[in-house]
């Protein structure tokens, strides 16, 4: 058989596989059966010429003619979605897909900014994912979505980032522990404290790590967890301070669950910045939702 038989939606459906590396997984997302999407598979690989994965146990992989193919076709459905895109601007229908994702410390402003931008413009979907740094990087790498919105930007980056708003990073207590009656505290009476950080690489740790590490003080770590809500109701449970955004504790803070501590080099200036790969051709309504994110902030860091 030939690859010109091959349909995009055999295309759509391999490359959700490859992502899920899992069939039932796979076939939840795409609203079908394990064995529908079986054969469709089936029949791409007959296309093909070649087996596209093989099974281990209970686990998939990707055969190399199945990585080259999965590459293929999300390089294929990245154009044509570009192309409608486009398409849509010079019609200039106020439309389209937005893919985004956003760090997990972000959700607690981002959706709003989300929201603003869908009244302005209601004929836009909007494709939102909220992952941990790790994940938010890997997505990076493979070019899964349009903007990313973080923290602190990997050294090295090969893109483009726009600083869009301040990000104060906090060092947090219990509402009833002593040092929220004192002023100006010294880094190394903090450094006798024990600590609930986010997990190794997350970016508020690694501003943590750093601010400490470079005042020689080595932080003492008694808990670390996964979800910026977890830190949150150990730290109001009296189990340690932590160092988290600004953005994340204002509500805790407003309700009297926990304290901002008035530490010497606190709070620690860092910008939000939103990020795309450099080179990378924006979609319309990418540019438009960049373009709504800058309105009168700064210019890019690159």
């Amino acid at each position: 058989m030939s690859l010109r038989h091959v349909t995009l939606h055999q295309l759509r459906i391999f490359t959700v596989l490859a992502r899920h590396l899992n069939m039932t997984r796979a076939a939840r997302e795409l609203h079908q059966t394990p064995a529908a999407l079986s054969i469709q598979i089936k029949q791409l690989a007959e296309y093909a010429g070649a087996p596209l994965y093989e099974q281990v146990g209970k686990k998939l992989f990707l055969t190399a003619s199945g990585e080259a193919v999965e590459r293929a076709g999300r390089d294929i459905l990245r154009r044509l979605e570009s192309l409608t895109q486009e398409l849509d601007a010079h019609r200039n229908v106020e439309r389209g897909l937005l893919r985004l994702a956003i760090i997990t410390t972000a959700e607690y402003f981002a959706p709003r900014l989300v929201g603003a931008f869908c009244q302005e413009y209601p004929g836009i979907e909007v494709r939102l994912e909220i992952v941990n740094r790790d994940s938010m990087l890997e997505r990076l790498k493979q070019n899964l979505d349009d903007l990313y919105i973080m923290g602190q930007v990997p050294e090295g980056f090969p893109g483009t980032a726009y600083p869009f708003l301040d990000n104060p990073i906090v060092l947090i207590a219990p509402a009833d522990h002593p040092l929220t009656r004192a002023s100006a505290i010294a880094p190394e009476r903090i450094g006798e404290e024990s600590f609930i950080l986010r997990e190794e690489g997350s970016g508020t740790r690694m501003t943590a790590e750093n601010f400490f590490r470079e005042r020689g003080i080595q932080l003492r770590v008694r808990m670390t967890m996964s979800s910026n809500e977890a830190v949150k109701q150990l730290v109001a449970g009296g189990l340690g301070l932590s160092v988290l955004s600004r953005n994340t504790v204002a509500a805790e803070v407003a309700a009297g669950d926990v304290a901002i501590l008035d530490v010497a080099g606190f709070p620690i200036r860092r910008h939000w910045h939103v990020v795309h790969r450099r080179n990378k051709r924006l979609p319309a309504v990418a540019e438009r939702f960049l373009s709504f994110l800058l309105r009168d902030r700064s210019e890019p860091e690159t």
